[in-house]
């Protein structure tokens, strides 16, 4: 596995925080593509690079495990989780079934905050996008598309999302890496915020399928070509 600090000696974390920032630093390290699919990493390894003990790091890494990032086989080995073409078909598809039945949730009881939430998170994506960060860029679209979860009032709906809002934080950083750029246009989501506060729920679905299929094959492909199997 790739080392996830820059050359030389890495500070180590204090123990109150450890389990959460040596997580979101291997997150980090994972979603950035500094570690590659399939790698493996170990205890041993992780707890020289943060210098901390091994027990909390594996409370880390279980969290890891847990939101699909890691992949952790018994009395074998814990790896990078490796990304298919039907991985993707998968999720994608999940996704356009998981906001339409969120929409249709709360269209009849949106509010003026949840308007202004999804135009903050959408200022937020834009200015991620400036930065050119892609980690960062791709958890600002995570966040604006989890605002209809957060707000529709259907607490398996939001349950669901959260288990999967890790991995799709991977894909979109993979996906946008297919388009050799570091985020989406910065017009993507005009439209898709413009109607969740309109007046035509069937318009706001039309844009769901259209905006979680868009570019869907192409993230098939590049997927595909990497992992050297055929597309969905």
């Amino acid at each position: 596995m790739a080392r996830l600090a820059a050359e030389g000696a890495v500070a180590p974390l204090k123990r109150e925080t450890f389990r959460d920032r040596v997580a979101e630093r291997l997150r980090h390290a994972i979603i950035d593509g500094q570690v590659a699919p399939g790698s493996t990493v170990t205890e041993q390894q992780l707890a020289a690079e943060f210098g901390v003990s091994r027990g909390p790091l594996r409370e880390a890494m279980g969290l890891l495990v847990e939101e699909g990032l890691l992949v952790s086989v018994p009395y074998t080995a814990t790896r990078v989780v490796s990304l298919s073409p039907g991985d993707v078909c998968e999720i994608y598809s999940l996704r356009i079934a998981l906001e339409r039945l969120a929409f249709e949730h709360i269209w009849p009881r949106r509010t003026a905050a949840f308007a202004a939430t999804l135009k903050a998170r959408h200022e937020a994506l834009l200015a991620a996008l400036g930065s050119g960060d892609g980690y960062e860029a791709a958890l600002a679209e995570v966040r604006l598309h989890g605002t209809v979860y957060e707000q529709c009032g259907h607490r398996l709906l939001l349950e669901t999302w959260n288990r999967i809002a890790p991995r799709l934080h991977l894909y979109l950083a993979v996906h946008q890496k297919a388009h050799g750029r570091s985020g989406p246009l910065d017009d993507a989501h005009q439209a898709y915020v413009d109607l969740a506060s309109g007046d035509r729920l069937d318009l706001m679905l039309a844009e769901i399928d259209h905006h979680m299929s868009r570019g869907l094959q192409r993230l098939s492909d590049y997927v595909a070509g990497v992992a050297g199997s055929p597309g969905c």
